[in-house]
């Protein structure tokens, strides 16, 4: 994987553990409870792709960079958060809302690279469901955990934009890694 795509999918990793642990301090859970729904909001669809496509273990826990960053992130979103008490009530869907989207954009059209250098890029149905899995399946683990209905189940775009995000990127494919990726992403999150 080249450095454009590590970057990309740490930033993606951030964002995913911003709103996961967003929605843990929503649910009022301790400095632990708030850490593991970030981390499982950053590395839980990419883990659902890797056992799909037969790499196991998968990447997350081979290198457990992008896991450790999101756990990072989480414990510093608890901590500023606990001191701006305020800024919960005010901003929380805004938070959760805006890292989300980036989150979902990034790993949407990672997932479908992932798939397409996996040797699926010929099966266009798989690369777009394994670029959906993995965009909304951190999330789908998050909030199950924290006993909400699941976003995909009650925001109708988000999984459809998720999936828009890995036609473009599959589609785009053949002009580059970088553009395809980045047009993916950008498409998921305006929608």
């Amino acid at each position: 994987m080249g450095n454009f795509q590590l970057y990309f999918e740490m930033i993606g990793a951030v964002a995913f553990a911003v709103s996961g642990a967003a929605l843990g301090i929503r649910k009022e859970m301790d400095l632990f409870g708030v850490a593991m729904m970030g981390m499982t909001t950053a590395v839980g669809g990419g883990i659902l792709r890797d056992v799909m496509l037969g790499q196991t273990p998968p990447a997350a826990l081979r290198d457990p960079m992008q896991a450790l960053v999101a756990i990072a992130v989480s414990v510093l979103v608890f901590y500023i958060w606990r001191r701006k008490a305020d800024i919960h009530n005010k901003y929380a869907e805004a938070v959760l809302l805006v890292a989300d989207s980036i989150g979902l954009g990034i790993f949407s059209a990672h997932g479908a690279a992932i798939a397409i250098q996996a040797g699926c890029g010929a099966n266009w149905f798989l690369v777009l469901f394994l670029g959906t899995v993995t965009g909304v399946g951190g999330g789908v683990l998050r909030d199950v955990c924290c006993m909400e209905r699941p976003y995909i189940f009650t925001k109708h775009i988000y999984a459809c934009a998720s999936l828009a995000g890995a036609a473009v990127c599959r589609a785009l494919w053949p002009l580059g890694t970088g553009l395809a990726m980045l047009a993916g992403c950008g498409v998921t999150v305006a929608l």
